[in-house]
């Protein structure tokens, strides 16, 4: 589950993180407010409005920018609260904001200059242990810096056992460069963030830039929280943050019926019991020369009313031009869900896209006998190869 930044960034806060601060504004009255009020709070004479998507990129499709009066705070806020932001990590239609940050100017005139780094929290799933990846190229794709100069990525394996240890606080901060009271205060910004990573259960923290600001204070400009869906059981007051408007519908209305969906761009719509076979039934799809149009695992209960919903979930995609149903009957009867095939079929009157029915397991030839014998439009198959032929010769 995503954050917003101004979720991420309070998160970090009740961790001890220091964050540039900011509020949050619906339309452009509540931003003049916001603004207003972060001036007698911190001193700010300047604005930065941001955008408020799950989305990277923002400042490079205009939904981050510096307001220097009320009157371009208003003005700005306006502009960018309704507009379809198209960042590149949205779709070419991008993504409606609906509100905006208001947050301080911390690019402030002091002693030094200010600074901007890198840094991120997430799993090494090759080792099973959690990492630091950290650079002095903030402010920029981290892509980027990877492809044209890898020697300024670094990174800091933690172990699970002991957790974060002050020399390992200490090296990330001298290999930025940090000394003096910058230096002190990066070993505590590490530490703290490394604690909110592990106790909210997240999966990724990303923070781009890190500031070192011209008084030598370290603070999160920006904040990319993603956090494990599996472990928000522990945390009902971080489940409440979800905003369903910034995610795909279709998948909120697959994950209301239980359905494990994920929509994709292609044509093949897909309906598999057991996240293994769904993959290997996606590889089958590419190779009969269509495209997956979604990957769906109905699990292992699927009877009528599962079969169905899983239908309609399907057929919302209008590029879908077939759909191709393989299951293979272990905990479930081929019987049983040829049954809600059929039944679904009828339930939902004409479907107007070509149906294979792969089901194999117990009951397999009794489930074809029904399949062939509905009068149904519907194709059985028993082996994985006569799936892919009869899709490849619907697609034809």
């Amino acid at each position: 589950m995503n954050l917003h930044e101004y979720q991420g960034k309070e998160l970090l806060s009740s961790f001890g993180v220091r964050i540039q601060r900011g509020i949050v504004a619906q339309n452009a009255d509540e931003a003049v407010a916001a603004a207003k009020k972060l001036t007698e709070d911190t001193g700010t004479g300047w604005h930065v409005i941001k955008a408020q998507v799950h989305a990277g990129g923002r400042g490079k499709g205009g939904g981050v920018k510096l307001a220097k009066s009320l009157e371009e705070v208003k003005s700005i806020a306006g502009q960018i609260i309704g507009m379809d932001l198209v960042t590149p990590q949205t779709s070419a239609e991008g993504k409606r904001v609906h509100q905006v940050l208001v947050a301080e100017d911390v690019y402030y005139p002091g002693a030094s200059e200010p600074e901007e780094y890198y840094m991120s929290v997430l799993l090494n799933r090759a080792n099973g242990r959690n990492m630091i990846m950290y650079s002095t190229e903030g402010g920029m794709d981290i892509e980027t810096v990877a492809e044209e100069t890898p020697h300024l990525i670094f990174t800091e394996e933690i172990d699970p056992a002991t957790g974060i240890l002050p020399f390992q606080a200490r090296k990330i901060a001298f290999n930025l460069g940090l000394s003096g009271a910058a230096f002190k205060d990066m070993t505590r910004f590490v530490t703290s963030l490394y604690k909110a990573y592990v106790e909210s259960d997240s999966s990724l923290f990303e923070i781009n830039p890190v500031l070192k600001t011209s008084d030598d204070k370290i603070m999160a400009v920006d904040a990319k929280v993603t956090l494990d869906d599996n472990a928000l059981y522990r945390h009902k007051d971080l489940a409440e943050l979800r905003d369903l408007r910034e995610e795909n519908p279709i998948e909120v209305e697959a994950g209301a019926l239980g359905l494990n969906y994920v929509d994709l761009d292609g044509n093949v719509g897909c309906m598999v019991n057991g996240a293994g076979l769904a993959m290997a039934t996606m590889d089958l799809i590419k190779q009969a020369g269509g495209e997956p149009a979604n990957f769906l695992d109905v699990g292992g209960t699927a009877d009528a009313a599962r079969v169905e919903a899983a239908f309609k979930i399907i057929l919302k995609d209008p590029a879908v031009k077939a759909i191709l149903i393989n299951i293979f009957g272990g905990i479930v009867r081929c019987d049983r869900v040829a049954q809600g095939v059929i039944d679904a079929y009828k339930n939902m009157g004409n479907i107007n896209v070509p149906i294979i029915v792969r089901l194999q397991g117990t009951n397999a030839d009794i489930a074809k006998e029904l399949i062939d014998s509905s009068g149904l439009d519907v194709m059985s198959a028993t082996e994985f190869q006569e799936a892919a032929d009869k899709v490849q010769a619907v697609l034809a």
